[in-house]
């Protein structure tokens, strides 16, 4: 069984027991989170579609850590122009493993 969820804007397919790397969420390691705007369900019998969500889903997980992905340089160069710039970025993540769905 698996769900396809919306965090953040984007979309993530869910299964009990995944871990997801999902954009930075404002909670510390060891707290449940739910997660409502469930897109689709898949139960193995049949598939649910929502128009835009499913009422009465939920996603129950935990956050696993917060991550930085590795680094991303940003160079900017005009010839002739003695200009360069060079810039770096790295981006937060959260880690979260996927408990349960609920109201299937």
């Amino acid at each position: 069984m698996y769900a396809l969820v919306e965090i953040k804007g984007r979309q993530y397919k869910a299964e009990k027991g995944s871990q997801l790397k999902i954009d930075k969420i404002e909670a510390e390691k060891g707290n449940t989170i739910e997660f409502d705007k469930v897109l689709m369900v898949n139960n193995d019998k049949d598939i649910k579609i929502g128009s835009p969500y499913l009422d009465g889903i939920k996603i129950a997980a935990t956050v696993e850590d917060q991550i930085k992905d590795e680094k991303i340089v940003v160079f900017k160069y005009k010839k002739r122009k003695n200009y360069q710039r060079t810039k770096g970025h790295r981006q937060q993540y959260t880690i979260i493993k996927v408990n349960d769905i609920t109201g299937v």
